[in-house]
């Protein structure tokens, strides 16, 4: 009887466990999914902003929404930051001949589909000066979407110096440089380093 009872009270433990895990699983969920949906509806609110935003007024007054892959967050990825000391300041290449300055601040070390990726972190000496941009990083990248779903040039994530080596690296909420919208503006184009050899049908999509 003795071990019938307690057979019996460690499933309900192991039930309840499981329930735990699987309700905070689902809260986890829930939050990057409002995460990635505020970013859109920031990024679709700049686009309407006559202040800020890079359309040609053209294309603002018919601006309706921008186009993006259904969240999947098979692609919002657990990372390793790694710190890189002593680099280099090097002139990036952009969309036009302007060659602004940066220098690989780190990496970010992940995985898909358990494939290994390296994606490298920069830092703009001229942005960081800038009033609430001290600890602004990003991460320009190519993948095999470009040219087809995506802009030929590439996109961007968004980036801020992290506090630990565990970071988050959500390709839902990558974005198009503002050069895909108009001729205007001048916009690095991501380092041959910065090559992921898949596809990454998350984010943003072509502008048209």
């Amino acid at each position: 009887m003795i071990g019938r009872k307690y057979l019996a009270k460690s499933g309900v433990v192991s039930l309840l466990l499981t329930f735990c895990f699987l309700a905070a699983y689902a809260q986890d969920d829930l939050i990057a999914r409002n995460e990635i949906e505020a970013h859109r509806k920031k990024q679709e609110g700049e686009m309407r902003d006559k202040e800020k935003s890079p359309l040609e007024p053209k294309d603002r007054k018919k601006f309706k929404h921008l186009n993006y892959y259904p969240i999947d967050l098979k692609y919002r990825v657990k990372a390793r930051f790694v710190r890189t000391e002593n680099e280099p300041l090097f002139k990036m290449k952009t969309t036009t001949t302007r060659l602004p300055e940066y220098v690989k601040y780190g990496e970010v070390h992940f995985k898909i589909d358990d494939q290994d990726f390296r994606l490298n972190v920069y830092q703009s000496p001229e942005i960081t000066k800038r009033p609430g941009f001290e600890n602004y990083l990003f991460i320009p990248f190519t993948d095999l979407t470009n040219g087809n779903e995506t802009y030929e040039v590439g996109r961007y994530l968004e980036f801020s110096i992290p506090a630990t080596e565990d970071v988050i690296v959500d390709f839902n909420q990558c974005y198009n440089p503002y050069c895909s919208y108009s001729p205007r503006f001048s916009c690095p184009i991501p380092p041959a380093e910065n090559d992921l050899p898949i596809a990454i049908p998350a984010g943003e999509k072509k502008f048209h």
